[in-house]
């Protein structure tokens, strides 16, 4: 669901209520109040998906369903915000009276499968993306129609399935990324540098592609740093984990000469640093 709603909108909302409240209203104020009254019918489920907490719109849609039960748009949004909020299970629920009811379409059945992916229920997950005709074919049906291909490790449905949703979004970052992770699984460390660089290329800020490069670099024995945009407390949280790579490759010395480089540059207290650089040397790694 887009976000319509502009904050100019939002503006003409709250001065309105404003005015109201002064108890000066003008034939103004009341047309403000009549455009609050338009936005309050057509658009304040965009605006609490889009613009609120996610537990409070849970909290206005589960209320507009008490008051009206049979709304679908209602159900639809308190499915949605449950998501938000990483309420997936009780999502669940949600979509699944839906379905119950003959009123799922597509959209829903996407909406659920993720729901299911989050709560582990991948079977069920599957036989909602079957229930969805091959013609509909959009972003997200194609980047978890790839995670349960993962799942599943029918690595080259997967990999079709991300060359496809690469194709279909214009910010593939993310799932270049989940891409790359999936090449990690299966052993091919310079497959997934490649994809997330790739992804970094998109997004520079996307931090799980940083951790992500610096990690399987360093699974090949590669610990340095890649040349890619980071700040200091992101070059210290990479080197930390470039530090952890190597302790588990039984490469102690360099390990214990990372994990001081990574305290010496974050700008602040490293705990998570220091008390691993401290075992590390109380230790007999080798």
């Amino acid at each position: 669901m887009g976000k319509r709603f502009t904050k100019s909108g939002l503006a003409i909302v709250a001065l309105s209520l404003a005015l109201t409240a002064c108890g000066e209203i003008t034939d103004e104020d009341r047309q403000l109040n009549g455009t609050m009254n338009v936005i309050d019918a057509s658009d304040m489920n965009d605006i609490m998906l889009n613009f609120a907490d996610p537990n409070e719109a849970v909290i206005y849609f589960e209320t507009a369903l008490n008051n009206e039960p049979d709304r679908l748009d209602f159900k639809r949004g308190l499915a949605k915000s449950l998501m938000n909020a990483r309420r997936h299970a009780e999502a669940v629920l949600v979509y699944e009276q839906i379905e119950a009811a003959g009123n799922a379409n597509n959209e829903d059945r996407l909406d659920m499968a993720d729901a299911y992916i989050r709560g582990g229920g991948w079977d069920e997950a599957q036989a909602q993306l079957n229930l969805i005709p091959p013609t509909y074919e959009t972003y997200d049906r194609y980047r978890l129609e790839a995670i349960v291909a993962d799942h599943n490790q029918q690595w080259e449905k997967a990999d079709s399935f991300y060359d496809i949703a690469r194709g279909l979004t214009t910010r593939p970052a993310n799932v270049l990324n989940n891409w790359g992770f999936s090449k990690r699984i299966r052993g091919d460390n310079q497959g997934a540098a490649e994809l997330f660089r790739e992804a970094l290329r998109n997004d520079p800020n996307l931090t799980t592609a940083k951790t992500n490069l610096v990690i399987v670099r360093a699974l090949d024995g590669n610990y340095r740093l890649p040349v890619i945009p980071m700040n200091e407390p992101e070059r210290a949280v990479l080197l930390f984990e470039i530090a952890r790579i190597a302790i588990q490759r039984r490469d102690c010395d360099v390990a214990a000469g990372l994990m001081q480089e990574a305290i010496d540059t974050h700008p602040q207290h490293f705990e998570a640093a220091v008390a691993a650089l401290g075992a590390l040397n109380s230790s007999s790694c080798n």
